[in-house]
């Protein structure tokens, strides 16, 4: 009983530290980023038509982001990373044939190895919700074309916090999203391809925690 005891003390006591460790900057970490979505690119190919695989390829680009981060413990977070409805050029063997906006919101669970170093490494991995709208796609002698409307799949991340005065902080972050979408004839509804966006997102931004 007396074992007992002590443990539960010993386990309230580092929950305690753990706590008044978060207090100390705060349980929340908002940041703005720069991000530069790089494209994987990969299409099936369309034999009816001629067209290779890999022949469809959406535009790199950069985009702001702004994430909000909750710090549950010192070393356990999780991250909603947020945009504004992106607009991206669709080409097929180099031709433009339109453009569609995506929405990809990104929720990941992370953990952080030195929560109280200047230098803070972490690492997380989560999902993403990717909503596709404003599709205006069409070839030359086939017609107009179609995206699936949603697309959900995993999310890594890695990145590193770089305390530069009190509260502030300078983030580098990679991560890799699964996003990909049916390629469909608007005017039956038929598939005629399938697109693998799968874009790898560098960043570079500033947060600040409270």
């Amino acid at each position: 009983m007396k074992r007992a005891i002590g443990l539960a003390l010993m386990v309230m006591a580092a929950g305690s530290v753990s706590t008044a460790a978060r207090a100390d900057e705060g349980s929340w970490l908002v940041r703005a980023r720069a991000v530069r979505l790089h494209m994987a690119d990969q299409s099936e190919a369309i034999p009816s038509l001629g067209v290779p695989s890999d022949a469809i390829q959406a535009n790199d680009k950069t985009i702001p982001e702004i994430d909000i981060t909750y710090f549950f413990t010192k070393n356990i977070a999780a991250e909603l990373i947020l945009t504004v409805p992106q607009k991206q050029d669709v080409t097929l063997s180099g031709a433009k044939i339109g453009t569609f906006k995506h929405l990809p919101p990104t929720l990941t669970v992370q953990y952080h190895f030195l929560p109280d170093g200047m230098v803070r490494p972490y690492v997380g991995a989560g999902v993403n919700y990717t909503r596709i709208s404003s599709v205006a796609l069409n070839v030359p002698g086939v017609g107009d074309l179609d995206l699936e409307s949603s697309s959900l799949g995993g999310a890594l991340q890695v990145g590193v916090d770089v305390k530069v005065a009190d509260n502030l902080f300078v983030n580098l972050d990679v991560k890799k999203v699964w996003i990909s979408s049916d390629v469909m004839l608007k005017s039956t509804g038929a598939k005629v391809s399938s697109v693998t966006l799968d874009p790898i997102a560098f960043s570079v931004g500033i947060g600040y925690r409270f």
